[in-house]
């Protein structure tokens, strides 16, 4: 059963599970014409990873490039209308285009901001993809990983990806059993019964200015 968390240990739970994100992100990076996630894993997280440790910037936490990284590399990979449906529950249909819309904007900020942060805590950890278990077929699927660093247990992700018109799409990641969309269930679902979609939208938009202070970055 997928775990999630809130109140005080929400902050620290995302960070270890952006950090896990942040190595193994490309798990799913999945082209539409050829169905080889385990070979793409690999391939694309070397090329990250590498870039990683040879741009001095990036582990000095130099804002501009991780977060051109984060774009580059990652974004393309995110159905995040779909991560925010699922966030949000129950109180999604209820939300009218425009504040979907909304919604989905300051719920993308707001991981990118937490993932650009937990980019800085890379150490060298290394990625192991496990074999794919799918049929030919499938539209939607779960990628394997584990990440692995010396003195310390295995980190399991699992990715679950649906295979959409625009490729293969994450829309939910799986730390240690701790739901990446779940985590924030909770949440969401406090400040709407508290002030509305609006008062969501407002609460998440808050939420990303703080961070981007605590980055000393200016927003985009």
């Amino acid at each position: 059963m997928r775990r999630s968390y809130s109140g005080a240990n929400q902050t620290e739970v995302m960070m270890k599970l952006f950090l896990a994100l942040f190595l193994g992100f490309c798990a799913a990076a999945v082209s539409a014409e050829e169905f080889a996630p385990d070979v793409q894993v690999k391939t694309i997280t070397d090329e990250v990873i590498a870039i990683v440790r040879q741009d001095k910037d990036l582990g000095a936490f130099n804002q501009k490039k991780v977060s051109a990284l984060v774009d580059a590399k990652v974004l393309p990979y995110f159905d995040f209308a779909r991560m925010t449906a699922i966030a949000v529950g129950r109180n999604w249909p209820k939300a009218s285009p425009e504040q979907q819309k909304l919604l989905a904007g300051e719920f993308r900020t707001l991981l990118v901001r937490t993932y650009s942060s937990a980019l800085s805590s890379y150490k060298n950890q290394v990625i192991e993809v496990k074999p794919l278990r799918a049929a030919a077929g499938d539209s939607e699927v779960t990628v394997r990983t584990q990440i692995k660093q010396t003195g310390t247990e295995p980190i399991s992700i699992d990715y679950s990806l649906e295979k959409t018109t625009a490729g293969w799409k994450i829309y939910d990641v799986v730390v240690s059993g701790v739901s990446l969309v779940s985590t924030y269930r909770e949440s969401f679902t406090v400040e709407i019964r508290n002030g509305g979609v609006d008062g969501l939208i407002k609460s998440l938009a808050s939420k990303n200015r703080s961070l981007v202070g605590h980055l000393g970055a200016k927003p985009a």
